[in-house]
């Protein structure tokens, strides 16, 4: 993760070397040959690459949450519908022109968490109606709730035409133009939001055995899926509200991380989230460099990523439940 983040900040139509990287970084001396170096690397390229370590880390635990929530390895933020709930949320802060604050929190984070939040409550309610509550069930409905969404983001990007530049930026996932103050902002809800998922790890083990198991064990169904609802969902919010909505990210690094750890949460759920910050550095680099001078939306970039990698998953999972039937 520290290694891509460092050959990221060298990339760019102003290259520059690893050593000078590091001195730019840690001399305080500033000399007139390397000013404007250090201002690009301070005041753009640094804010940025933390932006994208936050992000993909917050993406990457939120998909263990989640995946754990509804054991059920295709679940992740942008599948089970909290990343497109939290885009609803940003989309209607957007186009009410919301100025609020809270606990250092502006209008599109606060409506990111509260998009988020309620899009998964609803997947959950949905999802545990009548005797089927199986991990499939949650997930369709996550699908089905997602394609809703995303007509009413649509019909609000029609209504509001004057702000569809604006709404389009977040919903395509790009990092351009995060400044320190962003930064600050989503550090906040991103340790928050792993935190949580963190300190949660024995009882996502314990869900892991089934209902009655972790009941038996002494679990709190209810109280446990409200704070994976609320950890994951702050997780996602503070992606969303930083980057927009980013796809696959918070499917891939989970299972990554279960190649690199196995699936005990208290590993998986760090790991998880340095391997999402590696995938979003990387393709944040991609997304800057493969066009230039032009920029491409980091969001497409992940989703070139991650549909592939979906698809196959979907393909394995496929055979295995063939054999097992």
């Amino acid at each position: 993760m520290f290694a891509s983040a460092v050959i990221s900040l060298g990339v760019g139509a102003v290259p520059i070397g690893v050593s000078e990287i590091l001195s730019l970084l840690f001399d305080t001396t500033t000399s007139d040959t390397n000013s404007t170096e250090r201002a690009i690397l301070l005041q753009l390229r640094l804010p940025r690459v933390i932006s994208a370590l936050l992000v993909g880390a917050s993406l990457g635990a939120a998909g263990v949450g989640f995946q754990g929530l509804f054991r059920n390895s295709l679940a992740d933020p942008y599948v089970i519908g909290a990343s497109s709930g939290a885009g609803l949320g940003v989309t209607l802060a957007v186009t009410l022109g919301l100025q609020v604050s809270f606990l250092g929190l502006g209008a599109i984070a606060i409506a990111a968490l509260c998009g988020s939040i309620l899009a998964v409550v609803v997947v959950f309610a949905i999802g545990s109606i009548g005797s089927d509550r199986s991990p499939l069930s949650l997930l369709l409905a996550g699908v089905a709730l997602s394609s809703m969404i995303n007509a009413i983001v649509s019909l609000l990007m029609f209504l509001n035409d004057e702000k569809i530049v604006v709404i389009l930026s977040w919903l395509m996932g790009s990092l351009a133009g995060n400044d320190w103050q962003i930064v600050k902002a989503t550090a906040i809800s991103s340790f928050v939001g792993i935190g949580l998922l963190w300190s949660l790890s024995r009882p996502l083990d314990a869900n892991l055995l089934g209902e009655r198991a972790a009941q038996s064990l002494g679990l709190d169904l209810f109280k446990f899926r409200i704070l994976i609802v609320m950890a994951a969902s702050i997780a996602t919010a503070a992606a969303v509200s930083s980057a927009g909505i980013i796809g696959f990210v918070g499917l891939i690094a989970p299972h990554m991380g279960r190649f690199l750890v196995g699936p005990r949460h208290g590993w998986l759920v760090p790991t998880s989230a340095c391997v999402g910050a590696t995938i979003l550095i990387i393709s944040d680099a991609i997304a800057r460099t493969v066009v230039a001078p032009a920029e491409l939306p980091v969001g497409i970039i992940t989703a070139l990523l991650g549909c592939p990698f979906f698809l196959l998953l979907l393909r394995t999972r496929g055979n295995l439940g063939g054999a097992q039937a």
